[in-house]
């Protein structure tokens, strides 16, 4: 047992510094090539501070242990809405105005419904992902043309607020005058740590299952998941706490789309398999059901206070309760059914553990 929580922690450490190696080289790469600020924050810093659910679900698709890398994805977006943004509003009531709250949130909606609708017809193949991909795509240059033609006071996107979000917390994210080589070097020692990150996390996410007797995908959709989702956490926090409500809402409805097309989508290009069975309806619905109800809240009260706040870390606590209250939701453990040896040691090469 001590063997495999220090995999998941040393993992879950090669994947938050090698997350941010990777985002700081590839935006100072991206600015000496002389990339518009505006591509920056919307491509570079977008794509890069998901890595860490990205580096995580592919990760665990190709060890095949597809309920982590699924649950990974659906995990974090309910990490994000009721953990996340309600954090942020117990530490400063969020008030919304109008603009691209529907745009962004409805995005959200679809996204959340769409991953429902494939998870309940069995829909799969790695033209599905692609075309989530290219979905995301879309978006991205939606917002790219609403930001361009954008009045200074107007609102912004939920895809430009990440990256506001993570210039408040990381005062050196920008460093024009530093070398080639070595905005490369931060860049290539961040993907390797990512890499590693992610594999000792996978590792001992599996083994822990297996030791504990719940099923990956309970394992997926709470230690991964929030593991993963760290980043979110702490640029979002640090917003609210300097007074950009706005942005740390944002925030968390971007990287709820990033999630779900960017990386859901890139998972079904590596594994083409279906979503696992396991997570519908109930984490799916939960999913769906949170984004819904942020789109709801913020079109029609466009107010987040700190009661609503405290509503939504409950419901977390209920979830993560019915989560291990109910075992047979995602079927039996692991453990049930012990391995000779871990199918993930012999993809990652790390020896098995007891």
């Amino acid at each position: 047992m001590f063997e495999t929580i220090t995999l998941l922690v040393v993992g879950l450490i090669g994947l938050l510094i090698g997350g941010e190696l990777l985002v700081r080289g590839a935006v100072r790469l991206a600015e000496k090539a002389g990339v518009t600020p505006l591509i920056v924050g919307l491509v570079i810093v977008g794509f890069g501070t998901s890595t860490p659910e990205l580096m995580t679900s592919v990760e665990a698709a190709m060890a095949g242990s597809p309920a982590i890398a699924w649950g990974n994805i659906v995990g974090s977006n309910i990490v994000n809405v009721l953990v996340i943004l309600g954090f942020a509003a117990l530490i400063t009531p969020i008030a919304l105005r109008g603009g691209n709250l529907l745009r962004d949130t409805g995005v959200c909606v679809a996204a959340s419904l769409g991953l429902l609708g494939l998870a309940a017809t069995g829909w799969h193949g790695a033209w599905i992902g692609l075309a989530m991909v290219a979905g995301l795509f879309v978006y991205i240059v939606r917002c790219y043309r609403d930001e361009r033609v954008g009045a200074a006071d107007a609102v912004h996107t939920a895809a430009f607020d990440r990256q506001q979000a993570l210039e408040i917390t990381d005062t050196g994210l920008h460093q024009q005058q530093e070398s080639w080589w070595k905005a490369a070097l931060l860049l290539l020692a961040g993907l390797a740590l990512l890499m590693l990150g992610a594999r000792f996390l996978v590792s001992g996410a599996i083994d822990l299952a297996r030791i504990a007797g719940l099923s990956e995908a309970v394992i997926g959709l709470t230690i991964v998941a929030i593991g993963t989702s760290l980043p979110e956490l702490v640029t979002s926090v640090v917003a609210a706490r300097r007074g950009e409500a706005e942005i740390a809402f944002g925030n968390v409805v971007g990287s709820c789309i990033y999630n779900i097309l960017g990386i859901g989508g890139v998972t079904m290009m590596v594994s083409p398999a279906a979503i696992p069975a396991t997570l519908f309806p109930f984490d799916l619905g939960v999913m769906a059901a949170t984004a819904i109800a942020v789109l709801v809240v913020s079109v029609t009260w466009k107010r987040f206070g700190r009661p609503a706040g405290i509503v939504l870390i409950l419901g977390y606590a209920a979830y993560v309760a019915a989560l291990l209250a109910a075992p047979a939701i995602h079927g039996p453990g692991t453990a049930q059914a012990p391995l000779p040896a871990s199918q993930a040691s012999q993809h990652l090469l790390i020896p098995t553990h007891a």
